[in-house]
């Protein structure tokens, strides 16, 4: 066989295990239980909800994005590792409270969270429109990420759309079918099969074209004076972009609404014993970015034209590596990528259906609502594909972008677990200004003041919308408040 059949035949072959693992995790479970599609029954240990949260750092960008910044912008691909080690420390404390107040009130999303909070039906909604277009942006990043894959580790023989359709496809069945239960047995195969990969090819490409890392980043040095710097002459990222960049992206991690079922689906314990073990998941991200480092000083941006596509392009037309090891980088990305896509679409299709459709229609039966979940991961999915197919973003610009709309919750879910006085009028009226503030500096006017990220000047018009508009209107009532922000002490008594 031809090399990019080997890699075929393997990746095939992945997708079928992926496959089997998701359908067969939901065997023995109750299939009608909205609460084990929504939450795996809220009894996932430490060991999944690790490979579960780890899931949101191996997507497609990690694989691919990652390697195409580090070959394509050199210093700035940094910002990766400092978001994902800071962004998760609120979660030990935010977690547990979080976790407390859905078992107490029985949620399964972010929209359940606020809306119990602040008792308003428009901020529901309103959370439930934005949470949906924002997966559609992240979720288009995986999608794209297998599509590359397949066409490049098959010379072009699978192409851009029938791979995308292909491996999103098997995620879109066994979510549907399995819930978070299968996304999480899912991920953990999928996890240990990056973590191998990833480490074993970064250190195989990088002694291959150079030797060592020593000898890799003395090329860049003398070749691009200024590539491996920040805010210098021949850096590609100013200071201000580069912090405001991890900000908005610090900030906005715990902001998905995925992440907020880690929450409902483990206990304290788990949650806490998961945010000391996550930032080991970053280790796992620096062969990654070695690899596009690897390339910088072997072709040009140009010579490549995508430079997500840096990695797979390494292994099979610079090295011409064995067809066998195309196939387990191949399996690793699309791995990857399906990490991420399957809590995504799960997650979208909770939110969009916990936040407009039963604020639409309240008196739906939970049987008719798990429907409702199942037919909106197939639409969430449709729309993603599309995006993935005809968008011309690449996988960090997605990302970057996607990061902007999402912290612009944060200043709601904060005040609701601790600012008592923070109202439902206040957090729409932040979060609306903040969306269009960030919506307008992302699409519109582009060069942002003092190269602040678009994000963060919305998060800044947001909060002080916010504030001023809680001033402004009635309290929440005490009882309502009391269960959230004083939960740890009501359970306590």
């Amino acid at each position: 066989m031809e090399q990019w059949q080997y890699a075929l035949v393997m990746m095939i072959g992945y997708l079928i295990i992926a496959l089997g693992i998701g359908i067969l995790s939901g065997r023995g479970r109750d299939s009608s239980s909205l609460t084990e599609f929504t939450v795996a029954g809220r009894n996932l240990n430490l060991v999944v909800t690790w490979f579960l949260m780890g899931g949101a750092i191996f997507s497609a960008f990690a694989f691919l994005g990652a390697p195409g910044w580090a070959f394509s912008r050199g210093a700035p691909a940094l910002y990766i590792l400092a978001y994902l080690v800071f962004g998760i420390v609120p979660w030990y404390f935010t977690g547990p409270k979080i976790g407390k107040i859905g078992r107490k009130l029985g949620l399964y999303s972010l929209v359940g969270f606020l809306k119990g909070r602040f008792e308003s039906k428009p901020l529901s909604m309103l959370i439930g429109i934005i949470s949906f277009f924002a997966f559609i942006q992240y979720l288009a990043i995986q999608i794209k990420g297998m599509a590359i894959i397949f066409d490049v580790m098959t010379e072009g023989r699978i192409p851009f759309w029938l791979g995308a359709l292909i491996a999103y496809a098997i995620v879109v069945i066994y979510v549907a079918t399995g819930g978070l239960r299968a996304a999480a047995w899912s991920d953990v195969f999928q996890g240990f099969l990056m973590i191998v990969v990833s480490w074993t090819v970064g250190i195989m490409v990088v002694n291959k074209l150079h030797g060592s890392t020593k000898s890799m980043f003395q090329n860049i040095i003398d070749n691009k004076p200024g590539f491996l710097e920040i805010g210098v002459e021949g850096s590609t990222m100013s200071p201000m972009a580069f912090t405001t960049l991890i900000i908005v992206s610090g900030l906005g991690l715990l902001m998905w609404p995925h992440l907020f079922s880690r929450s409902y689906s483990s206990g304290p314990k788990a949650i806490k014993q998961t945010v000391l073990a996550y930032p080991i998941f970053t280790l796992f991200l620096l062969p990654l970015l070695l690899v596009g480092f690897a390339g910088v000083s072997v072709i040009s941006v140009n010579e490549l034209g995508d430079p997500d596509q840096i990695l797979p392009y390494l292994v099979t037309t610079v090295l011409d590596l064995p067809g066998v090891v195309y196939g387990l980088v191949g399996a690793a990305a699309l791995a990857a990528a399906m990490s991420s896509s399957d809590v995504i679409t799960h997650s979208a299709s909770l939110e969009f259906t916990d936040g407009v459709i039963r604020n639409i229609k309240k008196d739906l039966s939970d049987k008719t609502v798990l429907l409702i979940m199942r037919t909106a991961v197939v639409m969430v999915g449709a729309l993603a594909y599309f995006v993935a197919v005809f968008g011309g973003q690449g996988l960090i610009a997605l990302l970057a972008g996607a990061y902007g709309s999402i912290v612009q919750f944060a200043p709601g879910v904060y005040s609701a677990l601790y600012w008592k006085r923070a109202t439902a009028p206040g957090v729409i009226a932040g979060l609306l200004t903040g969306f269009v503030v960030n919506i307008y500096f992302q699409m519109i006017q582009t060069n942002t003041p003092l190269d602040i990220h678009a994000g963060i000047l919305g998060l800044i018009a947001n909060i002080a919308v916010f504030v001023a508009v809680s001033y402004a209107t009635m309290p929440q009532k005490v009882d309502t408040v009391e269960q959230y922000v004083n939960i740890d002490e009501m359970e306590e008594a």
